[in-house]
């Protein structure tokens, strides 16, 4: 009982109001008490657990600058080519950072797990449980061509994605029943029976795009067409496959907001596109352009031997950061009946010596990938706890028993190259699983050869995957490569044309509706989506569901860890490598903040936090 509660019933007690008085009146302050803590929370941010760590009259997020100038151009390089200005379908190339002419109804911020700020909308609504939210848009925003942004936009949208957008849309949006503008600011998503804290926040990276633009188009074909945004920047120009410019859009009506405080700095940001990485290694080198994620460790070891380097023109950094890694692997087709046997997936990943490859390919500089959440305190490890069991025995007979009796390990080498020992223990099991060698050939137990493609795209790969194919010969698994160009690879992909592919697992720092798209048995089939293993497993259906619908960090937590045991355990996919760490080769011609955001795992964020500066421009072109 309160204490306004209790002061009224001895009110009542010393005047001696009836009972029924008494009743009345401490029913009339239960109603109160309810309907008070029914009052929907209005705020600038909000945050999957936790609070936001930014107030709501912050002026900029850390990881930028109050020096940053706009001016000056970034020069960028893409893989391959592109056919396509769309990012949104599941058709064509999509050109690179399409998504800076648009903007969302919140962003997220880069030093936070999965906190959002307001962007269109300046402030969220929404219910202590989470079940329905309003967005309040604000009336300043306006696309490129002056039209505002309003509520239909926010509507037409939404239901644009859902019908004709990727299929990751319809897994991301499943549990929105029903969508409706307000008024011309304000709209409203209600959802059905779901305890899910991350939906409100899953619809606040919605991408907003025009109505009056898109009405009457055909939004699902893949088309090089220039696209009307609300965004920081717009298409310039576009050379088919080989180049696009964006100009920053000097009237942008955001730029002025807390959540763009220091970013977007750079008049022009162009991406040429290089078809090979030699020859775009050779390109930063001779200055062609200036900047480069380097994501091969033999590339950062031997490629960057140059005066340029030693003189400190070109510089090459090394930056840590704390963020999930996910998982890169090589990712069996469960779709392939070949696959469907957890014993020859297991033995299959005994041949690939990760401590060799590490030693002789990548110079040491890589840790061996161990969970589907590397580098994060969301990845399984040793056995089950507490808390993981009370997930998990429930489906125990469900589950293979190692889940609860055996920590996953990796197999280990020496690193010689000898792999003898791993090689004997994956013999071992594929002899008690029934298969034979003939003629130096494996046989399963219905005498079908066990043979298979690996499918890659970048031709450095093929260095990595041949040691791996010698080693499986020598189980006699003779396994094939075919090496396509980047259409085609992209095109395999999403139709699961292959038996094995090389993909990376890229993972949040907040699981949720994605893991339904990566594992779900209702993204098998869906061609397009993420579920590359064509994984179907009710089990792994339920454990995504502890995940989507976790109330708190430590439940989320628990649960990410009892999915990632039970999908290590059934071995859909074998373990790569990883690192803790972004490394960048610029050409040193910029000024950038003194901090950077600690979850920004490829350094996608930071670069736009990045500015041009003369005077070092004019020193480097001096030398």
């Amino acid at each position: 009982m309160t204490k306004n509660k209790m002061n009224f019933y001895i009110m009542c007690k010393v005047n001696k109001v009836s009972l029924i008085s008494i009743v009345a009146a401490l029913s009339l302050f239960i109603t109160v008490d309810i309907l008070a803590s029914q009052d929907p929370i209005k705020s600038h941010a909000i945050a999957i657990h936790g609070e936001p760590k930014y107030p709501a009259d912050f002026t900029r997020f850390n990881y930028t600058s109050p020096k940053a100038k706009k001016g000056g151009g970034l020069r960028l390089a893409g893989k391959g080519t592109f056919d396509s200005l769309n990012e949104y379908i599941a058709k064509g190339n999509p050109a690179d950072n399409l998504a800076l002419q648009y903007d969302t109804l919140m962003v997220a911020s880069a030093d936070e797990p999965f906190t959002q700020y307001g962007l269109l909308a300046h402030k969220i609504e929404y219910p202590e449980d989470r079940s329905w939210v309003i967005f309040h848009l604000r009336p300043e925003a306006y696309f490129r061509d002056g039209h505002p942004v309003d509520a239909e936009d926010v509507v037409f949208s939404f239901n644009l994605l859902l019908d004709k957008g990727s299929p990751i849309y319809q897994f991301y949006y499943q549990d929105v029943i029903d969508v409706v503008a307000l008024d011309a600011f304000r709209v409203k998503f209600t959802f059905g029976d779901t305890n899910t804290r991350e939906l409100p926040l899953i619809l606040g990276e919605l991408p907003v795009l025009p109505k009056h633009f898109w009405e009457g188009k055909e939004f699902d074909k893949s088309s090089l067409e220039i696209p009307l945004g609300s965004g920081p920047y717009r298409v310039k120009s576009v050379d088919a496959g080989r180049n696009i410019t964006y100009e920053r859009n000097y009237n942008y009506w955001g730029q002025d907001l807390p959540v763009n405080n220091g970013l977007y700095n750079f008049d022009i940001i162009s991406v040429d596109y290089y078809r090979d990485n030699n020859i775009a290694i050779e390109a930063i080198k001779a200055n062609e352009y200036d900047f480069r994620w380097e994501n091969s460790s033999k590339f950062w070891a031997t490629a960057y031997d140059i005066p340029a380097i030693k003189n400190k023109q070109l510089i090459k950094k090394e930056i840590k950061h704390s963020a999930n890694k996910g998982m890169q692997a090589f990712v069996y087709n469960l779709r392939k009946p070949l696959f469907q046997d957890v014993v020859l997936r297991k033995a299959i990943s005994y041949a690939f010596d990760f401590e060799w490859s590490n030693e002789m390919l990548f110079y040491n500089v890589y840790s061996r990938a161990y969970s589907f959440h590397s580098n994060s305190e969301l990845a399984a490890t040793g056995l089950p706890s507490k808390d993981e069991l009370a997930l998990l025995t429930p489906y125990k007979d469900q589950l293979p028993e190692s889940v609860f009796t055996e920590p996953y390990e990796l197999p280990k080498s020496d690193g010689s190259g000898h792999n003898r020992p791993n090689l004997r223990n994956a013999k071992a099991m594929l002899d008690n699983a029934g298969y034979v060698v003939k003629k130096n050939q494996l046989y399963n137990a219905e005498g079908k050869k066990v043979n298979f493609e690996i499918l890659l795209v970048s031709p450095g790969f093929e260095r990595i995957v041949n040691p791996f194919i010698r080693s499986l010969k020598k189980l006699g698994i003779y396994v094939n490569v075919r090496l396509i160009d980047r259409s085609q690879y992209i095109n395999r992909k999403r139709s699961f044309e292959f038996d094995m592919i090389v993909h990376s697992f890229a993972q949040s720092e907040s699981p949720g509706a994605e893991q339904q798209n990566f594992w779900g048995s209702r993204s098998a089939n869906i061609e397009g989506s993420g579920n590359l293993a064509g994984i179907a497993n009710p089990v792994i259906d339920h454990l995504i569901e502890y995940v989507v619908n976790a109330h708190s960090r430590k439940e989320l937590v628990t649960a990410t860890r009892a999915l990632d045991r039970v999908l290590l355990h059934n071995y859909y996919a074998i373990p790569q490598w990883y690192t803790s760490s972004s490394r960048i080769v610029y050409w040193d011609k910029f000024n950038f903040p003194d901090t950077s955001p600690v979850y920004d795992k490829y350094y996608t964020r930071a670069i736009y936090s990045w500015w041009y500066s003369p005077e070092k421009s004019a020193k480097l072109n001096a030398q």
